[in-house]
């Protein structure tokens, strides 16, 4: 049977929702047959959010919030409507997101992207553009975790950086084509003003609003750690694993591109052992840029009702895996690096979950206010520049 006919059947209702019932049929009967591993994949999932998710993106939702309702976004906006309209064919209010997707990481982009949209600071097109690009991992986990746990060179961990971002930039170049005409901007000597709300409402509204959403991605978390147990212990990875291997993949590389395509911390964690250096670099930086259906799966849990595109984020997620591969791949052949087989991994990346909670959570915390003052700082400067004219 083609591929064609496949998804013709997968259109009809009665059979999506008979595959529905059915894989719920096979979930209930692991969890009955295996509970022992769906408890201690629930346990590791609790575990990251309690000592990572939280204290790493709490503070920075609290921070992209308040950037959005106090208006720092428009007016950082005016200043950057020059760079990011040229470039991408966003308006400027969006390098807000931009930077907060490259500082606090996966979600943090996307939910600011959200909010201008709700805020009416960009089009729907715009939103969508910049969805396709704005969602990236942190330098923390790409430097600490990937670079210096699993290579055990901060080197690479700066060259899958450097990478990431470079590639980021370039989907954001790529989607600037998505789209048809713009909304008509208003006439440049008479600016739209700027609606912002009181700081208490703002304060106290952003810190509800995130804890809901970091509790959002908290349950995400947690799920996809039972569900990994799961089909580990079953068998299932290494099963899809041996028809990608049949399809032409080494059975290792199978292995460990399921593994991130799921989730990106197992991902970046199966990439131990002595393979090719190259390799294990270039699959590390595909799945920074493709983030894993974990991380998908919370950012589409805030664009449920929005109206805005999945496929035009999942599409840009893709492509900017694709191309970190490539740039990394490329680099690393004309600045051949080495790195030592890091024995320490498994208790390297163990450790993201065993941080203390107080630490991270100030170090979170003190960084998201870095963040907001250097914004109100900027914005501050220049609102009274343009009182001045």
């Amino acid at each position: 049977m083609g591929v064609r006919p496949v998804l013709g059947l997968l259109r009809r209702k009665q059979i999506r929702d008979g595959l529905a019932g059915l894989a719920l049929l096979i979930a209930t009967a692991a969890l009955v047959a295996a509970p022992g591993e769906a408890i201690a994949g629930a346990k590791d999932g609790l575990t990251l959010c309690f000592n990572v998710i939280v204290p790493s993106l709490f503070p920075f939702f609290v921070l992209s919030s308040l950037v959005v309702d106090l208006g720092l976004a428009a007016y950082l906006g005016r200043a950057m409507e020059g760079m990011m309209r040229p470039l991408f064919r966003v308006s400027g209010s969006c390098a807000a997101a931009v930077a907060l997707g490259f500082i606090g990481g996966y979600p943090v982009g996307a939910r600011t992207a959200l909010q201008l949209y709700e805020q009416g600071l960009c089009s729907k097109t715009e939103a969508e553009r910049l969805l396709a690009f704005c969602n990236n991992s942190g330098p923390a986990f790409i430097l600490g975790v990937v670079g210096a746990g699993i290579f055990g060179d901060s080197q690479v961990g700066l060259l899958l950086y450097l990478t990431h971002a470079l590639a980021s930039l370039m989907v954001g170049l790529l989607f600037r084509f998505y789209g048809g005409s713009e909304r008509k901007r208003a006439p440049k000597n008479h600016p739209k003003p700027i609606q912002t709300v009181t700081i208490p409402s703002a304060f106290t509204g952003a810190v509800s609003r995130s804890l809901q959403s970091t509790l959002n991605i908290c349950a995400f978390v947690v799920f996809f750690a039972v569900v990994l147990r799961l089909l580990t212990a079953f068998g299932v990875l290494a099963a899809v694993a041996r028809l990608l291997s049949l399809a032409g993949f080494q059975a290792e590389w199978a292995r460990r591109l399921v593994a991130g395509l799921l989730e990106l911390s197992s991902g970046v964690a199966s990439l131990q052992g002595s393979a090719e250096f190259t390799g294990r670099v270039s699959m590390a930086a595909f799945m920074l840029g493709w983030a894993g259906l974990s991380v998908h799966c919370q950012v589409l849990s805030f664009l449920v009702d929005s109206g805005l595109s999945a496929r035009v984020y999942l599409a840009g997620k893709l492509c900017h895996g694709l191309i970190a591969a490539g740039l990394t791949y490329a680099l690393t052949r004309l600045f051949p690096l080495s790195a030592p087989v890091a024995d320490y991994l498994v208790a390297q990346t163990a450790s993201i979950a065993a941080l203390d909670f107080s630490t991270a959570l100030a170090a979170s915390t003190l960084a998201a206010l870095a963040g907001w003052l250097v914004m109100a700082g900027l914005c501050g400067f220049l609102l009274r520049k343009w009182k001045r004219r």
